[in-house]
């Protein structure tokens, strides 16, 4: 995406998981996360929550996420 021209300007996620619990996870998750991406943490915002018992994720069967990133044409 630089190579061609494009910058990240925020990620905002969300992870659906019924176990094991994410919210002392959510700081490490979200510092790698930029640190991948090469921004700033406060760039990127990660959620977690359960799917309250309801189909697979919530039978514990397996865990989704969903994310949406803000892309940006790079400063010249």
């Amino acid at each position: 995406m630089r190579s061609q021209g494009w910058q990240v300007g925020n990620l905002d996620s969300v992870v659906v998981a019924e176990r094991p619990k994410l919210k002392p996870h959510l700081k490490a998750m979200k510092e790698r996360l930029a640190a991948v991406l090469a921004i700033d943490p406060s760039q990127v915002s990660i959620k977690a929550t359960t799917n309250e018992q309801l189909g697979p994720v919530g039978r514990e069967e397996g865990i989704c996420a969903y994310a949406v990133v803000l892309l940006e044409s790079a400063p010249v």
